[in-house]
């Protein structure tokens, strides 16, 4: 492939995955959600169309507007061949090709209404969990079936299943293109956090494989999330609860990872390299998330990131704040895994005897066996108080359950440290 190939490729693979949900969301509005794979079909071939040409012709001056020129006239070849659209050729004749702007401020509202109505479509609460994070990085986000293997850990044949199953209930279900009424509403506006919670979740810390940290996932995620608490009508306190949420565990992500792609935990993290304008982003959507009187999950896990953004260091976290926010929200959320962050945080306040007592009270819980954290969470705070034979058994377990590949190296390294340390005890 020439240079200027590759350049174009490039190119057109930036503009595909920032447009392509745009341009899919008109399109379905157009021809209907039953028609959602035509719509698909023709913002494939606008893509395919510019790799074919583009590389010969030249870039356009506005390649986002040539690329949506491009799918409605391929979307209006299809109509034409078929009687049953042939109200939809007025619509498609006369669409106005959107600006060539692709930011999210740079849209025009009626381009952003129709992604607002393609993901809450997505994520219609009777389909199925997986297959609403699946519809809406593939016709939101511009993601491929590959990519969005990759992303949950899952074949892509399992992907494609889930993709045409979720089209056909889509069509069986007769679901409109529009904003659902006052009544639904909030039911699909939480269907679409919680896809988007799960999304940014598998790009912050992928439970398997070789990449611990995926931020296409986590920008996208972010990116919907800010469609959301912009719009009018979705504008709600647990929208800005969630967004700033994630942009305040965002901001962590520089930090992440270290030279060699290994995980460095948030006491270890260089806080001069967090991204400051992610964070003070993060404080101002937490701010306009506290003017409802309902406090949801979202809102207490974003005042515990809140806590860890305004420290200075670790040791100089608010933990006798983060323990009240922890109370809450297993008041709100009585999972196990709640319980074991906050044993950590009053490990802080009380050392760390007091947070293995706690965690012993939830080591049995079913929900845990397989949790790595669990093991790893018991072999640090058995490191603290120099018990490193104990430690090391509890990293050994860790090592053996399931996590990433950076995860795993880190339990490693913690592993051959309190081993290191165990073999300096001197001998009684």
């Amino acid at each position: 492939m020439s240079g200027r190939h590759v350049e174009v490729s490039g190119l057109v693979d930036h503009l595909f995955r920032r447009k392509s949900g745009q341009m899919v969301s008109i399109l379905t509005r157009i021809l209907g959600p039953a028609n959602l794979d035509a719509a698909e079909e023709s913002v494939q071939e606008a893509l395919l169309r510019a790799l074919q040409t583009w590389p010969t012709n030249g870039v356009p001056a506005n390649p986002g507007g040539w690329l949506m020129q491009v799918a409605r006239n391929a979307a209006l070849d299809r109509v034409r061949r078929q009687r049953r659209f042939a109200e939809k050729i007025t619509e498609l004749e006369t669409r106005d090709t959107p600006p060539g702007d692709d930011t999210a401020a740079g849209l025009d509202e009626p381009v952003r209404d129709d992604e607002l109505r393609m993901l809450l479509l997505c994520c219609h609460p009777l389909l199925p969990r997986e297959a609403r994070g699946a519809l809406t990085l593939k016709t939101v986000g511009g993601f491929s079936v590959e990519e969005i293997a990759r992303a949950f850990l899952s074949k892509k044949t399992t992907v494609a299943q889930r993709l045409v199953r979720a089209k056909r209930l889509l069509r069986n279900l007769e679901v409109p293109f529009e904003l659902p009424d006052a009544d639904d509403l909030l039911g699909r506006i939480e269907s679409g956090l919680e896809v988007l919670y799960l999304m940014f979740n598998e790009g912050y810390a992928a439970h398997q494989g070789d990449d611990l940290v995926r931020s296409a996932l986590c920008q996208e995620a972010i990116r919907l999330a800010t469609l959301l608490a912009q719009h009018p009508q979705t504008t709600l306190p647990e929208v800005h609860a969630l967004l700033s949420l994630m942009l305040l565990q965002a901001s962590r992500l520089p930090t992440r990872l270290d030279e060699d792609g290994a995980l460095v935990l948030l006491p270890d993290q260089d806080r001069r390299k967090w991204d400051r304008g992610m964070i003070a982003a993060g404080f101002r959507s937490l701010e306009q998330a506290c003017t409802g009187t309902r406090q949801t999950e979202y809102h207490l896990q974003a005042g515990i990131a809140a806590a860890h953004a305004a420290a200075s260091s670790y040791e100089e976290t608010d933990w006798d704040q983060v323990v009240r926010l922890y109370d809450r929200l297993i008041e709100v959320n009585g999972s196990p895994v709640v319980e074991l962050n906050r044993a950590v945080a009053v490990a802080q306040i009380e050392g760390p005897a007091a947070g293995i007592q706690i965690v012993r009270g939830i080591e049995d819980h079913p929900a845990l066996r397989n949790y790595y954290l669990l093991p790893a969470t018991l072999g640090h705070l058995f490191a603290r108080l120099g018990e490193w034979e104990v430690a090391t058994a509890y990293f050994d377990r860790a090592i053996t359950l399931p996590c990433s590949d950076p995860e795993k190296r880190f339990l490693q390294k913690q592993r051959r440290y309190c081993e290191t340390r165990k073999r300096a005890q001197p001998t009684v």
